[in-house]
């Protein structure tokens, strides 16, 4: 199955699709309704907190990254998306988090740091995708999403491994290179 008919078959759900993002928000907001005022940060509320902004960024982002890849590498007409594949994913993340920052900070809720660095990266991974592809540095790149994601996949752990050389500390050990085939 390719990403294209993903979207397509998800496309053909659109109850369904409308209604899970529509309830994250709303179900985000009874949440935030149910704790006193600076609990959110407590054992049951910041463990429910976290699973919601995964339930909400996983999907977002990846609406994100599609949106993206059919606006400035297929040079495709977003008014001839399906918004609820597109763009609801985005708006259903962005209402989540407002309302779930609202209620706690993102620092009380367990795993969001790395969410967040997990949305810079691909944003970066993207952002230099793009920069590669519109310079015409791979001739090879002929504008298919998979080779989008292999490109994104490979910058993605280029900057991993970079990031993590950079900031390790003094006492832990050096992180070994990327391996490559055949070596």
């Amino acid at each position: 199955m390719t990403t294209n008919e993903l979207l397509q078959q998800a496309g053909q759900h659109s109850l369904l699709l409308a209604a899970a993002f529509v309830a994250l928000p709303l179900v985000t907001w009874l949440v935030g309704q149910m704790h006193p005022d600076g609990r959110g940060g407590a054992a049951p509320w910041k463990y429910l907190y976290a699973v919601l902004v995964y339930l909400a960024c996983v999907p977002g982002m990846f609406a994100a990254v599609i949106t993206a890849y059919q606006l400035f590498f297929v040079h495709g007409n977003l008014l001839e998306v399906n918004p609820l594949v597109y763009f609801l994913p985005l708006v259903a993340m962005v209402v989540t988090l407002v309302f779930i920052r609202k209620r706690v900070s993102f620092d009380e809720v367990p795993g969001f740091d790395r969410l967040s660095g997990l949305m810079t990266m691909v944003g970066c991974s993207f952002g230099i995708a793009l920069a590669i592809q519109k310079t015409n540095i791979f001739l090879f790149f002929g504008g298919s999403i998979e080779r989008l994601f292999a490109l994104a996949l490979g910058v993605f752990a280029l900057l991993k491994w970079g990031s993590r050389l950079l900031f390790r500390g003094r006492h832990e050990p050096k992180p070994e290179r990327p391996k490559f085939p055949g070596e």
